[in-house]
């Protein structure tokens, strides 16, 4: 396993991928300086992304638990929900840029897995932005800190239904979730403590300007008893009870490995992992370090095994060519054919992941992009339907549709990092940088496909056309 492999299985686990202006540097520098400097640039409190201006501006555009939306004509609401709609996917393309483009990589690749992890769907651009917003700003830090934020956002409140939450009336659904999906997994509470913890949570909401407050007139003040331990609790003490629990730091610890390492748990190691970050109190940036600085992370076991997710694949893309696109919102559309269009996972248990990612129309257009990309020609599109993306235009995205993508392609620069490989090693050069899978593209098949008419044809095709293969998928 060459040194340049190593680093490059940490770009795109640790990151979105290599870049083509720095490739040629990864064969010389070590895995552990390497990582320390994705840390490095990570460490700086990310500047929000702000595409509602302010609360008031923001919640206006939602239509979601606001009593004066009771007063406005159905087209009005129509309206406002379209604006939120439109809002949310320029949110959308604000945080894909950045990770493409942000030297805070690591920060931004923790920051989708933990957009994953807490999936969320509300249609109010101020609830996603601050949600968002307070990922990004503890992707790394303290997972208690990250976990308490996440559970006051009015996001997640509202799409839990917590604001219905009420003494004597408990709804259980924030609860559930808290506990099956966030923190411990099944197995590890009883349909009691969801009761009990219920009626801890009861009164937590958050008022017109989008901010978390308790409302003391709804919530239960009795004795509860959860997770073997009695009192009158509130939200917060079910918080600290949770992250008590050992079973908390190994479910993190479980998923993460799925998500960063390989699918295919190695028990043991998650086990030692998750002994490491209960005892440094859920310290998540000592977490990522293990990993990351562990030997057995550039195990051959591990290296292109994963399957990268749309999101993924469009930024690794994007890195590796670097390229300018004239209508950035052809992402979106991208996005939606292959099945993860950012702020609208599935349910609230987020995308699945691994295999799924991969059905026949989504394996087809996969293979496709990187000639969409680069080629700027028209291509026929079937984007899968949602009904929140569509706004109520149920089998729009059913009908086939011819679009066209022009981009600007800084060839110049790939063509670059290759000036110092002979011709003789030029294709095998080529498939190193491109694929992470031990088996490579067998050349007699690759050569009817390749431009020979220049070096700078050679180059340009058969970058193209490994990214266009079934390999290329994994990480």
């Amino acid at each position: 396993m060459t040194n340049q492999k190593k680093n490059q299985h940490l770009l795109w686990r640790a990151a979105f991928g290599p870049m083509a202006e720095n490739v040629n540097e990864l064969s010389h520098v070590s895995q552990k300086d390497l990582y320390e400097l994705l840390e490095k640039t990570s460490s700086k409190k990310p500047d929000p992304l702000l595409i509602a201006n302010g609360a008031r501006d923001g919640l206006v555009k939602g239509i979601q638990d606001l009593g004066r939306m009771q007063k406005l004509t159905t087209e009005q609401k129509k309206q406002l929900r379209k604006q939120s709609v439109d809002d949310i996917k320029n949110l959308n393309l604000a945080w894909l840029t950045e990770m493409i483009d942000s030297e805070a990589q690591l920060r931004e690749k923790m920051s989708l897995f933990w957009h994953g992890h807490f999936a969320c769907r509300v249609v109010n651009i101020y609830f996603q932005q601050q949600l968002l917003n307070i990922i990004r700003e503890n992707a790394l830090g303290n997972f208690g800190d990250l976990l308490r934020e996440v559970s006051k956002s009015p996001a997640m409140l509202s799409f839990l239904n917590n604001q219905q939450n009420k003494k004597q009336h408990p709804n259980e659904n924030f609860a559930r979730e808290v506990m099956e999906l966030f923190t411990m997994g099944r197995g590890n509470y009883t349909e009691e403590d969801i009761k009990e913890s219920a009626r801890a949570y009861t009164g937590w909401s958050f008022n017109l300007s989008g901010e978390f407050m308790e409302r003391p007139f709804l919530h239960d003040t009795g004795t509860k008893t959860f997770l073997g331990k009695t009192g009158n609790f509130d939200g917060d003490d079910v918080i600290d009870i949770i992250l008590e629990q050992k079973a908390t730091a190994n479910f993190i610890t479980r998923k993460i490995y799925k998500y960063f390492i390989n699918e295919q748990v190695d028990d043991e190691k998650v086990s030692v992992l998750a002994d490491s970050f209960y005892q440094n109190n859920y310290d998540l940036k000592k977490l990522m370090n293990d990993i990351f600085l562990s030997e057995w992370f550039y195990d051959e076991k591990n290296i292109g095994t994963r399957i990268k997710s749309p999101v993924e694949l469009i930024a690794g893309v994007r890195r590796l060519i670097p390229m300018e696109l004239e209508r950035p919102e052809m992402q979106l559309l991208f996005q939606r054919v292959l099945g993860q269009v950012l702020f609208y996972p599935p349910n609230v248990a987020g995308w699945p992941g691994g295999r799924n990612w991969i059905d026949s129309s989504a394996l087809m257009f996969r293979m496709r992009l990187p000639q969409i990309l680069t080629n700027a020609a028209e291509f026929l599109i079937n984007p899968k339907d949602d009904d929140d993306v569509m706004m109520g235009r149920e089998g729009v995205g059913k009908m086939l549709q011819t679009k066209r993508l022009n981009v600007n392609v800084d060839w110049e620069a790939v063509v670059k990092v290759f000036d110092n490989t002979s011709k003789e090693n030029l294709e095998q050069k080529i498939n190193e940088f491109v694929l992470q899978t031990k088996s490579s593209i067998n050349p007699n098949v690759l050569k009817r496909y390749i431009d020979n008419t220049s070096r700078e044809g050679f180059i340009k095709s058969a970058m193209v056309e490994l990214m266009s293969t079934p390999e290329y998928q994994l990480c």
